[in-house]
């Protein structure tokens, strides 16, 4: 192992240890004024603001820069909260998670599977799965592996020690692809997150701009038949959440397939528009989302 990977391993296991020592209320506090202070100071913050000024135009230079200093807090707070996921429980005040759309989560525990929740990097998105676990519903999803192997082991440990089940985690790529294929042809559930950019993607409408966007979640729905449920999280506080389930998509289904997966996928990134708009400063605005050399042109449906 690299000297670099030992140093950023040790440092990511000294910040855990901090955030359990202060407790997730102290811990979100410290970790989100640390970010709001140096996040802005960033380079990655350029791009917030390059983003903002395509997505949301009718924003003010000031009222960017107070997006931006509220995503880097959300991020800090995320990142502080991140070892205290798996003890925060639904309660009704305090540290911990409470359910809006409780019902539409019942009915997939009781049907049960297949089924495919998506979501976005809204608030403390981490939440998700060990919500939706305790409420009986087996959700595997994708992954991401770090760059550095010895911090990738810690982060997954910690996404791991959170859930309430064993459930399944599946790569990035072909192999991935193929797991959760045979996860959802087991009647499980799986969890996409769909608002990163995916250069292999198609391109779909994000707001009024294209996108290069995922088409795995509707070529899984449109091959298994199964409901598409739109699921995120709202920050209420330090440590303290809203898990807000919606009913299933509706789309038309005909007897062109690539139709249907572009009108379902825009239907999904319209549904995740709309979340990052009611709170512009939960989402990851610093990350690349619309391409550099076709920023300003708009999507369009298939030929």
């Amino acid at each position: 192992m690299i000297l670099r990977h030992r140093m950023e391993a040790a440092a990511l296991r000294a910040g855990i240890g901090l955030s359990r020592l202060l407790g997730p209320t102290a811990a979100s506090n410290f970790g989100g004024g640390l970010m709001r202070l140096l996040g802005p100071l960033l380079g990655a913050s350029r791009t917030a603001d390059a983003n903002l000024r395509l997505a949301m135009p009718h924003l003010s230079d000031n009222e960017r820069r107070i997006v931006v200093r509220g995503v880097w807090e959300n991020l800090g707070r995320t990142a502080a909260e991140m070892p205290h996921i798996g003890s925060l429980k639904c309660c009704s005040r305090g540290p911990g998670w409470e359910i809006a759309g409780g019902e539409h989560l019942r009915g997939v525990a009781v049907r049960g599977g297949p089924a495919i929740f998506f979501s976005a990097h809204l608030a403390n998105w981490e939440l998700i799965g060990p919500a939706v676990a305790a409420c009986g519903i087996n959700l595997g999803g994708f992954y991401r592996a770090a760059s550095n192997p010895a911090a990738d082991a810690i982060i997954r440990d910690l996404r791991r020690a959170a859930r309430v089940d064993d459930v399944p985690l599946f790569a990035k790529g072909a192999v991935g692809a193929r797991g959760a294929i045979a996860h959802l042809a087991a009647k499980g559930s799986l969890g996409m997150m769909m608002d990163q950019k995916m250069n292999d993607g198609i391109a779909v409408d994000f707001f009024g701009h294209r996108a290069m966007t995922a088409a795995a979640l509707a070529r899984f729905a449109l091959r298994f038949d199964c409901a598409v449920v739109p699921i995120h999280v709202e920050r209420l506080g330090p440590a303290r959440f809203r898990l807000v389930c919606e009913a299933p998509l509706s789309w038309p289904k005909g007897d062109d397939r690539a139709a249907d997966i572009y009108t379902l996928t825009r239907a999904v990134n319209a549904t995740m528009e709309s979340w990052i708009r009611a709170a512009p400063q939960s989402w990851l605005w610093v990350h690349r989302r619309w391409p550099r050399d076709g920023h300003m042109a708009t999507a369009a449906p298939p030929a």
